[in-house]
């Protein structure tokens, strides 16, 4: 029995409070101490309250509404509620001391002319009470500029500057003292125009963690000195002779996936061949801790932050080639038409003969590869070609069943030797990319499969229907713009249909917009121990398989799958991996959030420093989105600014805005849009904040 799961269920049915005792006593609990500990936790989950006897009740039997404060100012607060949609205003006098990020029970919740107000009953769990910023002195007054949530400057102790100047970027630890704030500084990164110096204090921000304890490494450097022994070749398939590649980006050094393709009398035999992590990797070792923590690995312009030691990600477990690697491959056997025949899961040994590089493999695939690249790549042409014949089989499939091709266009980032931004455009996704992508896509299916066929316990990535409201939103948008989306879709929506839409917009100027645009109105896809589906795909079964170096989840599965393949009972998989697969799903997806959130903050401040070099120069970009003081505008190279119209001398304010894409200058009648295309010049930016400011050119 879940005992968090049954103490929930059991309180949120009554309609008073009760106590620790008529709880163990419905639910027929013996043991005191686990029951506590589920109470405990539920208490700082904000599901469960008690009050100043003891008692337990759900909080909705007296109005209280959980939530967590997202934003600060002088004089009042907002705060996101944990199980519901919406904000709630609280005046600073009804805040309880609360500040960003603490969770609390909000109390006495009415309708205002500012929306839903209430005020802080209790704070349930403190948040942490540590932020990054910059350090503002004017007229011997040191204050604290928050990067994000804090909308006040926060006055620094005169005694804990550690001795910061103007501008510096810095972390600091908030304080409270008779309900007003106060910041200490703890940690001074640099001076705040470097883009560097701020990605230094996104990391702190997001607590991630860059340093592995002296027990991991060691762990890391007896795993690789080790090497590969005899006895773990024991029940492996030897691939050695055969022709097996990886494909990567040109600066990438942790290689966990090498392919190889072999045509057969029934279509085609695709390898799929992945670094066997697990097996170096313990469980509940210290490297498998501290790799569990992680999550993921963290991908910032000038750095890595890897999930496992270079000793492991960079070394033993990547599949360099003219190496022997230890390797879980993925042997999947197809028809003519893509579809799957057979499969298999087995562990391997193999020798990747080359190490290619996506731009060097589209240059063969677009036959413009020089003398020198043919050469390189000579021992396996011929499985080069033969993959992007499988590939665009597999391509013309995914379309049929409904898989959605999103292009969101990435930014890559050129920096000097000094780590200074000199340069962003799209990043490329060439028939290579593509390629890898189909069949990392056909393995990770094939494993998934596996793992619902034998019911044994998993972690599936997951990815659900797009909420309706968010589909109603996207179809008002695209009818403005000229395209429609089926009236089947407002009720029960399916892939085809996004599918069908970004066909239409494929040769038009809207494509990207409404790619971006279908991406957002999408559910996030997540980790699960429950196989619901990858909607995008259009795929029943999915999981994360492919990339153990970098994704702990992927790490888990190979142990389970590792577990089924060498013969253990089902029954003893479910008794062994029921609850870590739940707790890792959970876990990980948090992780996962938290490392994009990271990557696309670091972005904006790179961004930043790059068009700090062009202020006053003209582009053209186009209309990104609308909101009542203004515009953004995406250039070509990716970089987004806003245009603030409020602020314009020959506008005033007198623009009107209609909800959703458009805004109305009420003087002139010329209506921006979303889509339009429009020339600005760089206005200023503010590299401390990540923020670029533009002005449209007359």
């Amino acid at each position: 029995m879940n005992i968090k799961n049954a103490v929930q269920m059991f309180v949120s049915k009554q309609k008073r409070s009760v106590t620790l005792k008529e709880i163990s006593s419905a639910l027929n609990i013996a043991d005191k101490k686990s029951l506590k500990k589920a109470v405990e936790e539920l208490k700082l989950e904000a599901v469960l309250v008690s009050n100043n006897k003891g008692k337990l009740f759900s909080p909705s039997i007296c109005g209280f509404i959980p939530a967590k404060i997202t934003t600060y100012s002088k004089t009042f607060l907002f705060a996101k509620p944990l199980f519901s949609e919406g904000d709630i205003y609280i005046p600073i006098e009804k805040s309880s001391a609360a500040i960003v990020n603490d969770v609390v029970m909000i109390n006495r919740v009415k309708n205002t002319s500012k929306g839903l107000s209430g005020c802080v009953e209790r704070i349930v769990k403190p948040g942490s009470r540590l932020g990054t910023g910059m350090v503002s002195v004017e007229r011997k007054k040191v204050n604290f500029i928050a990067d994000a949530n804090y909308k006040c400057e926060i006055p620094i102790e005169k005694k804990s500057t550690k001795g910061a100047r103007d501008k510096d970027k810095v972390q600091i630890e908030i304080k409270t003292l008779n309900g007003k704030i106060f910041a200490r500084v703890l940690k001074i990164y640099g001076k705040s125009e470097s883009a560097k110096v701020c990605a230094d204090a996104v990391v702190d921000k997001n607590n991630i963690a860059t340093r592995f304890s002296e027990i991991a490494l060691g762990e890391a450097l007896r795993i690789s000195e080790r090497g590969i022994r005899k006895k773990d070749l024991a029940n492996r398939l030897d691939l050695r002779t055969e022709r097996i590649f990886t494909i990567d980006g040109e600066d990438a050094k942790d290689l966990d996936d090498a392919i190889s393709v072999e045509k057969t009398p029934q279509g085609y035999c695709l390898g799929v061949h992945i670094a066997d992590v697990s097996h170096y990797i313990g469980k509940n070792t210290q490297l498998d801790k501290e790799a569990r923590e992680r999550g993921t690995s963290v991908y910032f312009a000038d750095r890595v932050i890897p999930m496992l030691p270079k000793k492991i990600s960079n070394g033993i477990c990547s599949l360099t080639a003219g190496k022997d690697r230890l390797t879980f491959s993925a042997i999947i056997n197809l028809d003519l038409e893509g579809n799957i025949v057979s499969y298999d899961l087995k562990k391997t040994i193999i020798n990747s003969k080359v190490r290619g590089v996506y731009s060097e493999v589209n240059d063969i695939l677009n036959n413009k590869a020089s003398k020198e690249i043919k050469e390189k790549y000579s021992a396996v042409l011929g499985s080069i070609k033969l993959a992007k014949e499988l590939s665009d089989i597999l391509e013309k499939q995914g379309r049929k069943r409904g898989k959605l091709n999103l292009e969101s266009e990435e930014p890559k980032f050129s920096l000097s030797k000094g780590g200074t931004c000199i340069n962003i455009k799209p990043r490329d996704r060439g028939i290579a990319e593509r390629l890898i992508e189909n069949f990392m896509i056909l393995a990770n299916e094939s494993a998934a499969r596996l793992a619902k066929e034998k019911t044994i316990p998993f972690v599936y990535r997951v990815h659900e229907e797009p909420n309706l409201e968010k589909i109603i939103n996207l179809s008002k948008f695209i009818t403005i713009l000229g395209f429609k989306m089926p009236k089947a879709a407002l009720k029960s929506p399916q892939s085809s249909y996004f599918v069908r839409l970004l066909d239409q917009a494929k040769k038009t100027e809207y494509y990207h917009l409404i790619s971006n645009q279908v991406l957002r109105a999408m559910s996030k896809a997540r980790y699960s121990e429950k196989p619901l589906g990858h909607f995008g795909l259009s795929l029943e079964d999915y999981c994360h398989f492919t990339s153990p170096i970098r994704r702990y989840p992927d790490t888990t599965i190979h142990r389970i799958l590792s577990d089924l393949i060498e013969g253990e009972d089902i029954k003893k998989l479910i008794s062994k991996y029921s609850d870590l697969a739940l707790q890792v799903a959970k876990e990980s997806s948090a992780l996962e959030v938290n490392a994009v959130k990271a990557e696309r903050e670091a972005e904006k401040y790179y961004m930043a420093e790059y068009m700090k070099s062009h202020v006053g120069e003209k582009f053209d970009g186009q209309i990104s989105g609308v909101i009542q003081r203004g515009i953004f505008v995406k250039l070509k190279n990716t970089v987004e600014g806003f245009v603030n119209l409020e602020n314009t001398k020959e506008h005033g304010g007198k623009f009107s805005f209609d909800g959703l894409v458009s805004i109305k200058n009420n003087k002139t009648g010329e209506i921006y849009k979303i889509g339009d295309k429009v020339q600005i010049s760089v206005d200023s930016v503010n590299v401390a904040q990540g923020e670029i400011d533009f002005k449209l050119c007359k």
